[in-house]
């Protein structure tokens, strides 16, 4: 069985050669890329901006702008979709040649389901933040309440012990 040795570092090694006694004196890295840029021949960009049902190609079925009652649209959405479940099953009973357009409505549905749902990412990461926010509030305020505390027991001990001492 033949074996072979690592092949050598990449020429650019030499660049930190002096990192350890000066950590400045490595390169600095390129700056972050803004805009569309390609990646394995898909494009990009860095905009994180949600694209319309409708830039996609896909009908909307809840009504537009910026005031959505989110949990009214999601529920009708819902109840829209559970009845679309139950006529496809019954086509596939009474007319199992016709499902595929039962399918492309449930299809449709699911698209628009899941395009109201990641609407509502950035406010659930908001929503998110804040909560882990507060809870290191509170466990930074439980750690001064002990500390304070645990401080006010070492000058009871101390005082015993002065007073232990002075009485001897």
């Amino acid at each position: 069985m033949a074996t072979a040795t690592y092949p050598p570092p990449p020429p650019y090694y030499r660049l930190y050669k002096e990192y350890l006694k000066d950590p400045d004196s490595a390169p600095a890295p390129p700056p972050p890329i803004e805009g569309p840029y390609v990646l394995y021949g898909a494009n990009y960009t860095t905009d994180d901006v949600l694209p319309g049902l409708e830039e996609q190609g896909v009908r909307q079925l809840y009504p537009k702008g910026p005031n959505i009652d989110f949990k009214k649209e999601l529920t009708a959405l819902n109840r829209e979709l559970q009845l679309h479940l139950l006529e496809l099953a019954d086509v596939l009973v009474e007319r199992p040649s016709q499902y595929a357009r039962r399918v492309e409505d449930i299809s449709l549905i699911f698209k628009n389901l899941h395009h109201l749902l990641n609407s509502l990412r950035p406010h659930q990461a908001r929503a998110t933040l804040i909560h882990i926010l507060e809870l290191q509030i509170q466990r930074r305020k439980q750690a001064v309440e002990d500390i304070k505390r645990r401080r006010e027991e070492a000058q009871r001990l101390l005082k015993e012990a002065l007073g232990t001492l002075d009485g001897q």
